[in-house]
């Protein structure tokens, strides 16, 4: 653990750069922009051995992050991307989470070797603090967003109502809307409370997360033991690895037979499902008074007609298997036009989705289907926060730091508002020197790094990942989708009940579940609040002259006032947002963010660190990749949002 108080450097300002024991070490460079201040330099202290039998040496950055990985990304777009195709698309996940282990392990070494954070780093690179602050600035502006608390006031209204919220897009209607928003902001305002009271902050968050972890994973290691089939599991794990795997609209008869093959029961409903079109409003003339007077309809082979009416139903002639022949005539009726879709079964459900493998298409010399974009906002946003995503994984560096690993036991910690009277935080860095004494010492470090993310933090993402997917994929219908902003949180609780036949115990499930969902994304509020506060305060601290000319026991001071310029931002927006149009606007603003963040700390690594202790090539490469992968989802996510759909 870190010291209390922030200890003298041994060797003010001598240099990082690497020399023989015993020898004369040349003058202190200033590494980066002259903006920043020099480091210090002392000894670094030896990495604690590890036992098995000492499991709870484990218990580090990883626990603390891998608890706020189970959250938005698994309980909020997990169950809308797996009710609708499966497991299936969880290979983007798996892409996510691997280069994320990379990523917290790489913010890390520098923090190791510096005591600083990944920010305050990054912030010594050219062309300085002030064009990195801007940078990052924009980058970061996703995660401001406090999508976690509306979204868990969803669940808790659930629970307290005994009936999911009601909403309406009609001003003169009343619903439950404004009392979501009051819930939401209670919320928001309670997660709050660990960063102002308490010791270190980032105990106070450890312990929080510890409860989260056992009760949530506990709750539906439970439900996935007792209530869900080999066959659902099956499914789950084979989509983490599924790579390639798209989605698709296409009919289940795949060869055209007209019989229910093996294999072609896409939904498992028992019938061979057609495209069904779905249905789009135009406009409308008076709408509080008269019906709407134009609507679209979108037919399998892509093509629409648009239809003048002056009453519902009426009867049309579409395209529902994609071979450029009109099926039909089909009636459409008011509620068709209210579920957006021609519900030609009458099963609720739109049928038409399914996924293809563009490996498999590519072997097989067949010809891929097209790509089903609808969804490539949730399939980002998937990507976006499995595990932790955006700049919220930044925050492994600074606990790395204040958990007191490596040269962080030279440099202190953030204490909250209320307690933690001794503690303070350097103003600056202290690194050692890589010679032969050191290097065993840092090895040890970068092995303990690596146990705490391999071991604690990527299986709980996986577990994270897995576990909600299980809940959509056991209980709800393949194929289901919500309209309800507000629903995503909620929509496998009702089911689950079901499922177990009602009564006292379909209840207590369903409570139950809804609690799960209330504690997966409240306390996550606390952690993105607090990562959110940290990185930059943590950045000023260093990078700002008139800071610099504080005491370190201030820090508590600049910390608190972050905070309270920060509950104003969300108060506001929790005034006005929805969950959902939250949680959009967050992620496609953290896929950037991510990659570009990747290629940063690449450049931190290889520029700033000496040479004995920078990453390897087979590291470099990777970090590199995984960058241009969250670039990628983010632009086509953008494109398809603003470009292809417009």
């Amino acid at each position: 653990m870190a010291d209390q108080t922030v200890p003298e450097p041994t060797e003010p300002n001598l240099p990082p750069d690497s020399a023989p024991a015993g020898q004369d070490r040349p003058a202190a460079p200033h590494p980066g922009s002259r903006d920043m201040p020099p480091w210090n330099v002392a000894e670094l202290p030896d990495a604690p051995t590890f036992r098995w039998k000492q499991w709870t040496m484990l218990l580090g950055p990883g626990l603390l992050m891998g608890g706020a990985a189970i959250g938005g990304g698994e309980w909020l777009t997990g169950p809308i991307v797996t009710a609708r195709y499966g497991g299936a698309m969880l290979w983007l996940a798996t892409l996510s989470v691997l280069g994320q282990v990379i990523y917290n392990i790489e913010i890390s070494r520098y923090t190791l070797y510096s005591g600083e954070p990944i920010f305050t780093g990054k912030f010594r690179t050219l062309p300085g603090p002030k064009f990195w602050i801007i940078a990052y600035l924009l980058l970061d502006f996703g995660s401001f967003f406090p999508y976690l608390a509306s979204s868990a006031a969803v669940p808790l209204f659930t629970a307290i109502n005994g009936a999911l919220p009601f909403i309406s897009d009609d001003p003169t209607v009343a619903d439950d809307e404004s009392t979501l928003q009051w819930l939401g902001i209670a919320i928001f305002v309670l997660s709050m409370i660990p960063l102002i009271f308490g010791g270190k902050i980032y105990n106070s968050l450890k312990y929080i997360m510890t409860f989260k972890i056992v009760a949530v994973l506990g709750f539906l290691t439970f439900i996935a033991v007792f209530y869900s089939t080999v066959d659902t599991w099956k499914e789950i794990c084979s989509g983490f690895f599924k790579f390639g795997t798209v989605p698709i609209r296409a009919v289940e008869d795949a060869n055209g037979n007209g019989v229910l093959d093996e294999g072609e029961d896409w939904d498992s409903d028992g019938r061979l499902d057609v495209i069904e079109p779905g249905l789009s409003l135009v406009s409308r003339d008076a709408p509080e008074t008269n019906p709407p007077v134009e609507f679209k309809v979108s037919a399998a082979d892509g093509t629409t007609q648009s239809f003048q009416i002056d009453a519902l139903p009426v009867t049309a002639s579409v395209d529902t298997d994609g071979d450029g022949t009109a099926e039909g005539p089909f009636e459409i009726t008011q509620a068709d036009l209210d579920r957006k879709f021609l519900d030609i079964d009458g099963d609720g459900i739109q049928d038409g989705d399914n996924v293809d493998n563009i490996f498999t298409a590519a072997a097989a010399g067949r010809e891929l289907p097209p790509i089903d974009w609808s969804l490539v906002a949730f399939l980002s946003a998937l990507v976006a926060i499995s595990g932790s995503g955006g700049l919220s994984n930044t925050p492994v560096s600074n606990y790395t730091r204040d958990q007191g690993w490596g040269m962080g036991k030279h440099v202190g910690a953030i204490p909250g508002m209320i307690g933690g009277h001794d503690l303070a935080l350097s103003h600056t860095g202290t690194v050692f020197h890589p010679d032969e004494e050191s290097m065993p010492r840092w090895r040890r470090w970068y092995r303990h790094i690596m146990r705490d993310q391999l071991v604690v933090w990527m299986p709980a993402c996986f577990l994270g990942l897995a576990l909600p997917s299980m809940l959509s994929v056991q209980f709800l219908a393949r194929g289901t989708t919500t309209d309800n902003k507000w629903e995503a949180s909620v929509m496998t609780a009702g089911a689950l009940r079901d499922s177990v036949g009602g009564g006292n115990l379909g209840t207590t499930f369903w409570f139950l579940t809804l609690l799960c969902g209330f504690l997966v994304l409240a306390p996550s509020m606390a952690v993105s609040a607090d990562g959110i506060i940290r990185r930059w305060v943590d950045a000023f601290w260093t990078a700002s002259a008139r800071l610099r000319k504080l005491d370190p026991k201030a820090i508590k001071q600049v910390y608190f006032g972050v905070v309270v310029v920060y509950m104003a931002f969300g108060l506001t927006m929790l005034s006005f947002a929805q969950p959902q149009t939250l949680l959009l606007i967050a992620t496609t603003i953290y896929n950037f963010a991510l990659g570009l963040s990747c290629w940063h700390v690449l450049w931190v690594n290889v520029a700033i660190m000496p040479k004995p202790l920078r990453p390897g090539w087979p590291i470099r490469a990777a970090l590199f990749c995984a960058g241009l992968f969250y670039l990628l989802v983010a632009t086509v996510s953008t494109l398809q949002r603003f470009v292809w759909s417009a």
